[in-house]
């Protein structure tokens, strides 16, 4: 048994819980040892029935005097033993779990934690957690502590998925991480580890700490490794850049770049200026350019993209343009063709679901290619991206990576919300186009210390301003008792002409998450709310020829409301849309939030942002009452930073680069430390030729892409 064991290879999991496992992105032990708490119950206070007080989690030792399976009316079943330590008889309830009576036997003395309660002047516990004493531990004194790891102790809750729970998990890591803990090698160097717990030690008190202090030193070695590693990795791909083999300047005609600008339906804002005057630059050297731009959504990123492409077709070279979702691809399909065909540029779309290229406006509906045999698809691929053909740009989604697409005469690659692809992907794309010039984009608001630590590898531009009459959209947390009137102000609105959004943070329901609104049920109850009106349903799970029609029927006006997920956070451009609504607002980001609002007010109409909780937590309500009043994506992204934490701005993978487990974006101290260390480490040894753990970690960092 080593780290790389797969799961189904290990003893007691089996076929069926390696499936479920499969669901939390587990694959082998090291993923098992690395799924980490995200909170504690602290049952540590080891008492007596006699002495607990109401309200207060404790630990209790004593004897099962009875214990049975209730049936009530409704045909629930509720399973109730009574419970005794010696002082006073406890009640304990445990709802649906009937199974209960099997493991637990009259007689059996239990140790159990939970929070003191009294129902009928009886002193009750409500689904208490529990294990049994062993022989040794059935003479302890009451109050004294075993070596329990589900009760009597800081108790691990972990990300869970149907099927696995915590007290599962916490079960499977203590049997298994100790039979690999002496094989850990611990990869940070001396000096750099400095007062730092050691590996090992690390990763047993983040499971299984005895006290609060343990879990901080814990927490704070595997977050400075997350961190570091970030950092180093980086910064390496950086030093490498600056190896690349020189490239012939691009020659910049600055009266024709003029006219390209002057012919544009709208005025470049200065922001947007100053982002194109720093392309040219580097445009100009022998060096390749590797430059991030970040701007809000509908801040004119794919316009300063737009000239960036003129001038290397001026070059006589071609772009790669990559998207994550097909969606956002045919969005820039139409805007590009838009931009560039008049003068003589050619557009070409290359998806999971359309591998042809256009070869007109009017070849097909919105220039959409009509043809379906891929032998004719990968032929036209073949022949407009030679030099001699007529697609100079080619739009596409990871399709673009495939061999069957050749990358000859590549002069610039665009990829926009880079943070949803792995480092793997863009690698990948940069080596197929012979390492052109480099163009990434996000509307991801990221604060700057972050932004130093997640792209030290980029040069970084913002255009942080928006083009002129790009309306506030009108935002308001609405309580639940005012449902009924927003459908009532929905419905006004869809009769005036104006279209909606409707977003739910889930698909399906979820077993555990019964109160979040998910978009098939959302979708069906809707239908009813609605009789009158066209509503349709979108998300990331269907096909991408199905996303396509339902996201033209919506942009075209056939649809009046879509209830969608996040999925259309980007690449949705409806100026006619002007209501979106967001269920269960809570669980979202304020800067994912932002962006999702920017989905409307893209028109000349006045436009709304409503945003419901399935949580009345005070909490939840002060935070997403920030978006009423805020309108900078960089402030939201920073007050969500200190509120909640990294996870919030990134969503599940953090960054799409890399995935953090624990680390968190708000301790400063704790990113500029690691960024320093990294920076130092390789000034020393560029290579990590002597230190071998570190240069095999680096190739470890999951690269991931991160699903529509």
């Amino acid at each position: 048994m080593n780290f790389n064991t797969p799961l189904l290879q290990l003893p007691g999991i089996g076929y069926t819980y390696a499936k479920r496992l499969e669901r939390l992105n587990l694959f082998t032990l090291e993923d098992l040892i690395y799924h980490f708490p995200f909170r504690y119950d602290d049952f540590s206070n080891t008492t007596s029935a006699l002495q607990a007080k109401i309200g207060e989690s404790v630990t209790l030792q004593g004897e099962i005097w009875t214990i049975q399976n209730i049936y009530t009316r409704s045909r629930k079943i509720i399973t109730k033993a009574v419970f005794n330590d010696g002082t006073s008889p406890i009640e304990l309830t445990w709802f649906n779990s009937s199974w209960l009576t099997k493991q637990i036997q009259t007689g059996d003395r239990l140790q159990v934690s939970g929070k003191i309660s009294k129902y009928k002047n009886k002193l009750s516990i409500i689904a208490p957690h529990w294990e049994k004493l062993d022989a040794e531990q059935k003479q302890l004194p009451t109050r004294q502590v075993g070596t329990q790891i589900h009760t009597g102790r800081l108790v691990p809750i972990y990300p869970e998925t149907y099927g696995v729970s915590s007290k599962w998990l916490r079960t499977k890591i203590a049997q298994l991480l100790p039979q690999v803990l002496d094989e850990i090698r611990d990869p940070l160097p001396n000096p750099i580890r400095g007062e730092m717990l050691p590996l090992a030690p690390a990763l047993q008190q983040i499971h299984f700490p005895k006290n609060w202090e343990q879990t901080e030193k814990a927490r704070n070695r595997l977050g400075f490794d997350e961190l570091f590693f970030v950092s180093l990795a980086t910064q390496k791909t950086r030093l490498e850049w600056s190896k690349i083999p020189l490239v012939k300047p691009l020659k910049i005609n600055p009266d024709k770049l003029n006219q390209f600008i002057k012919k544009l339906p709208f005025k470049l804002t200065r922001a947007q200026q100053k982002v194109l005057q720093e392309i040219t630059v580097d445009f100009k050297k022998d060096q390749p350019m590797n430059r991030l731009i970040q701007g809000e959504v509908g801040s004119g990123k794919t316009v300063v993209a737009a000239a960036a492409i003129y001038l290397v077709h001026l070059n006589n070279l071609k772009t790669l343009f990559m998207t994550p979702t097909e969606i956002l691809a045919f969005q820039h399909f139409e805007t590009l063709k838009n931009l560039l065909e008049p003068y003589g540029i050619t557009v070409g779309i290359y998806t999971g679901s359309r591998k042809q290229l256009s070869r007109s406006a009017g070849d097909g509906e919105k220039g959409v290619p009509t043809r379906s045999r891929r032998s004719e698809a990968i032929e036209d691929a073949r022949r407009d991206i030679e030099p001699a053909g007529p697609a100079q740009v080619i739009v596409g989604t990871h399709a673009l990576l495939s061999q069957k697409l050749p990358t000859d005469n590549i002069g610039l690659v665009v990829i926009d919300e880079q943070q949803r692809f792995g480092v793997e992907q863009r690698t990948l794309l940069r080596k197929r186009a012979k390492i052109p010039h480099f163009l990434t984009m996000t509307a991801t608001p990221i604060p700057r210390t972050v932004a130093l630590t997640l792209y030290g590898d980029l040069d970084m531009s913002i255009i942080d301003e928006l083009p002129v009459g790009r309306q506030q959209v009108k935002t308001y947390v609405v309580p639940e008792k005012k449902r009924l009137d927003s459908y009532k102000f929905i419905a006004k609105k869809v009769a005036e002409g104006d279209q909606v959004y409707i977003i739910t943070p889930l698909i399906e329901p979820s077993e555990t998450l019964t109160t979040v609104k998910a978009a098939r049920v959302e979708f069906e109850k809707l239908q009813k709310v609605f009789p009158r009106l066209k509503l349709d349903l979108l998300h990331g799970r269907m096909k991408g020829a199905d996303k396509d029609t339902i996201t033209k029927n919506f942009r075209s006006g056939k649809t009046d409301i879509l209830v969608s997920t996040s999925v259309v956070e980007v690449g949705m451009d409806n100026p006619n849309a002007t209501i979106i609504v967001i269920e269960g607002a809570e669980r979202f980001g304020l800067a994912q939030l932002h962006q999702l609002r920017g989905r409307v007010g893209r028109g000349t109409k006045e436009s709304y942002c409503l945003l419901y909780t399935s949580n009345a937590s005070s909490d939840d309500t002060r935070r997403l009452k920030y978006l009423e009043t805020t309108f900078d994506g960089l402030k939201l992204a920073n007050l969500d930073l200190k509120i909640r934490g990294s996870g919030e701005i990134f969503g599940t993978a953090q960054s799409g680069r890399f995935e953090f487990k624990i680390a968190t974006f708000s301790n400063i101290t704790l990113l500029e430390k690691t960024r320093q260390e990294a920076q130092d480490l390789l000034s020393k040894d560029p290579t990590l030729d002597k230190y071998p753990l570190l240069k095999a970690k680096l190739q470890d960092i999951a690269s991931g892409v991160m699903p529509d």
